[in-house]
């Protein structure tokens, strides 16, 4: 029995001490699981998973890792511990050699980055450094010896331990030096497959092997097979032969339902912003409690622990592989695209499954080039898609149809214009601009705001941008001091933000809270939260985020109210109509109808391919991986994330308030997530210099000031980029 010191894989500030021994057995049970699910050799997964982190073992990384919490290495060394891993490679057969490097060399970094004087994969190490390997295996019969105890200690791997001299290592990382070098354009599952596994058993760690019944389960769907007259959808047959889905249908039509009920696999339900996938999460959990789907559901954003209670299991499996069900953005799907970091990870897991794009109706540039890459990419992968929306200009439906395979390939589905009539029920009212303060708020707005709370009614009103929703809740917090108010936005911590929204639907919305209320809000509520008003007056937009708008009113679908109409007030386009651009605004502007009209569900699509009668495709090809079949990145190496900002210039950085600034650098991660104020990385690059950034967790910037921000939330001069919101 051995007298060495055990061997540490983590350390106490990285989610809990554990040792090396304790997290390889972890990844190698999950590695297998997740090798049976997806195709690969079991047998070369055990084998990656057992050599992929024992360079932990060596000297450099054990004394890292024993650091109190803001010490300095005495003695510090550059080291990459997947390097000193493949060292061990003699104890395999020379056969299996390539297939566990291109598993163990790049799991955290890519092999090479060019242009990055800073980056450490194995071929810029080797380009830059003469010493980088007897660095590696500097001490290497002093440490060698612990790791070996370590691979003597795992059940079942088949692998005989003997002592490997210096020179057998130093032969094995020539050998992978050389592999790597003859890497040509391609994408490598193994990575993606020891990703996953090292990803998900350094989340869960002694919770792991308790998860693997369900990973990469089939859910039973079979409580989405419901039908009521009140929702149209669901008394349409979903048993199309064709692999793919295009719906398009109005709020309320029962357009969730039938997305499901063409799913013949696993799920990934996307929607485009964070409120939105919260409500679904949370529907998807209430359905599997009434008939469970036999899997797991999981949700996938930057804040998704902050809306499961379900217990710290549950919350670290969020981001990870195998789910039954998963509620995500289309922007995290954007890694098969782009070549982000983890891509050949996310590959592994949507491979052959059910993707649903629900409520597309971003038209931007960039979001609707990032569609239909991301609809390529994932028809390549032998993906099932089924998308819907309420709003799609005809030119983007017939794109989609053509990407998809055409009608032999994609089961459409709309519904007749009479069942379209009975989903009438919006009067639109335009209100002019006042002639002598076309930027402020028209007095004609409050006048229509007073009327309604002295009527006792339920109002939303919608702003463009974070800083007009605060003036405006402002000014109306001064005008009605004694109704009972709601601010709503992006710009608020993401706890916050959660409890604002459970707020709204459950205090605001709730049939059982009489009114009158104020509700006032940006475009976070446009999609997907199921929240009905009496009222709403928006400012002037894109005519399909209006239509979304406008489905936060008279939302709820009852024998009484099918027919009935509740009023829409649209202010004239003012001076600024950021973020959106104003011609598309103002063409919105022209097609609604006034004074009380309806706005007719039987010619919406002929409104929306008014304002949009061309495809708006910006090229994003630079960074897109794919041409056709062929992959452009290199074997083992990957873009990087500033990619998705440059590209789609929708990749958050986060702001911490000053006052929180002690707790974050005290707190662990979820405790520091609840902290984080999202904001885009365009509205903080002018201030990346004036404001203190951290070097912990999401390295937010801390903003001074903000006494204000239980109210109004963050507060700074700066426009909104749409897709922040």
């Amino acid at each position: 029995m051995s007298t060495r010191p055990e061997l540490l894989a983590k350390s106490a500030s990285h989610g809990g001490e554990l040792s090396l021994l304790a997290h390889t057995q972890h990844v190698v049970a999950v590695a297998e699981a997740v090798a049976r699910a997806v195709g690969f050799d079991e047998r070369l997964a055990r084998l990656g998973a057992a050599l992929h982190d024992l360079g932990k073992a060596h000297p450099a990384f054990q004394r890292k890792l024993r650091l109190n919490t803001g010490q300095a290495d005495p003695n510090p060394t550059m080291h990459r511990h997947e390097l000193s891993s493949l060292g061990f490679l003699p104890l395999l057969p020379r056969a299996d050699w390539p297939a566990v490097i291109d598993m163990v060399v790049a799991h955290h970094k890519p092999m090479q980055q060019k242009d990055d004087l800073f980056a450490k994969g194995i071929l810029d190490l080797n380009d830059r450094s003469r010493t980088w390997q007897a660095d590696h295996l500097a001490g290497w019969e002093e440490w060698a010896p612990g790791a070996l105890d370590v691979l003597d200690a795992l059940d079942a791997l088949g692998i005989a331990t003997r002592p490997v001299s210096r020179a057998e290592a130093e032969e094995a990382l020539a050998f992978a030096v050389a592999h790597c070098e003859g890497k040509r354009k391609n994408w490598a599952p193994g990575r993606g497959l020891l990703q996953a596994a090292d990803h998900f058993a350094s989340a869960l760690q002694h919770d792991a092997a308790g998860q693997l019944n369900t990973l990469f389960a089939k859910p039973d769907l079979s409580y989405f097979n419901r039908s009521s007259a009140l929702y149209p959808l669901s008394l349409l047959a979903a048993d199309q032969p064709q692999a793919h889905t295009l719906v398009v249908a109005p709020t309320g039509a029962g357009k969730t339902d039938y997305l499901l009920r063409r799913c013949r696999g696993r799920v990934f339900y996307t929607l485009p912003f964070q409120a939105s996938i919260n409500s679904m999460f949370d529907r998807m959990r209430k359905a599997d409690e009434k008939l469970p789907f036999g899997g797991s559901i999981r949700l996938q954003h930057a804040a998704s622990q902050l809306v499961e209670n379900r217990g710290a299991v549950e919350k670290q499996l969020q981001s990870l592989v195998g789910a039954s069900v998963k509620v995500l953005t289309p922007h995290q799907l954007a890694a098969v695209v782009f070549g982000t970091p983890g891509y050949e990870a996310v590959m592994l897991d949507v491979r052959g499954a059910d993707i649903i794009l629900d409520e597309v109706h971003t038209y931007s540039a960039q979001a609707q080039s990032m569609v239909l890459e991301i609809v390529d990419a994932l028809r390549r992968l032998g993906c099932r898609l089924h998308i819907g929306t309420a709003t799609m200009p005809t030119v983007l439906y017939q794109e989609l149809l053509h990407r998809l395979g055409g009608p032999e390939a994609v089961a459409e589905v709309a519904l007749p214009l009479p069942t379209l009539d009975a989903f009438d029920r919006h009067a639109v009212h335009k209100i002019p601009r006042d002639a002598d303060d076309p930027a402020a708020w028209p007095a004609a707005a409050d006048a229509v705001l007073a009327a309604a709370m002295a009527a006792g009614e339920k109002v939303l009103v919608i702003c463009n941008t974070v800083q007009g929703a605060q003036q405006r809740y402002k000014d109306l917090h001064e005008l009605f001091p004694d109704v009972k108010m709601l601010l709503l936005h992006s710009r608020f911590r993401r706890g916050d933000r959660a409890a604002r929204e459970k707020r709204l639907e459950k205090e605001f919305n709730s049939p059982k809270e009489p009114g009158p209320c104020l509700v006032v809000s940006t475009q976070v509520v446009e999609v997907s939260l199921d929240i009905s008003f009496d009222r709403m007056i928006t400012e002037a937009a894109p005519l399909d985020a209006l239509v979304q708008r406008f489905g936060r009113v008279n939302r709820r679908r009852t024998p009484e109210t099918i027919g009935r109409l509740k009023p829409v007030h649209v202010l004239a386009p003012g001076p600024s109509c950021l973020p959106y651009s104003r011609e598309v605004v103002e063409a919105s502007f022209a097609q609604l109808p006034d004074h009380g009209e309806v706005l007719r569900e039987r010619d919406a699509q002929t409104k929306i391919d008014a304002v949009y009668p061309a495809l708006q495709i910006s090229s994003i090809s630079t960074h897109v991986i794919w041409d056709g079949e062929r992959c452009k990145l290199r074997e083992l190496c990957n873009n990087p994330r500033a990619v998705l900002v440059e590209t789609l210039e929708i990749e958050s950085t986060a702001c911490i308030l000053a006052a929180d600034r002690a707790a974050y650098l005290e707190g662990r991660w979820e405790a520091r997530t609840q902290l984080e104020i999202p904001v885009s990385w365009r509205s903080m690059y002018a201030r990346k210099n004036t404001y203190e950034r951290l070097d912990v967790g999401m390295m937010p910037f801390v903003v001074p000031g903000n006494k204000h921000y239980e109210e109004l939330g963050l507060q700074f001069e700066e426009y909104d980029m749409f897709l922040e919101n």
